[in-house]
């Protein structure tokens, strides 16, 4: 999936953080839902105008960003 289809980031909306497209929902947001027990179904249910494919593109959006971060271990 390319999450690119559904997550935008403009500095004019929630200061550039990323989004769902038409939307001010922050994929961080719903991201932290899901981690505090929300369902795919919850997400729907609360916010109508979500898709399960913009869902899906949230976490393939967190999943690239995490793949990116890079770890540097400090000597112990």
């Amino acid at each position: 999936m390319d999450w690119r289809e559904h997550i935008a980031m403009d500095a004019d909306v929630l200061a550039g953080k990323p989004v769902v497209k038409g939307t001010r929902l922050a994929v961080s947001f719903l991201v932290d839902l899901m981690a505090q027990g929300w369902s795919v179904a919850d997400l729907l249910a609360n916010y109508p105008r979500l898709t399960d494919a913009d869902v899906r593109a949230c976490l393939a959006y967190a999943s690239e960003s995490l793949e990116r971060e890079a770890v540097y271990p400090l000597a112990v």
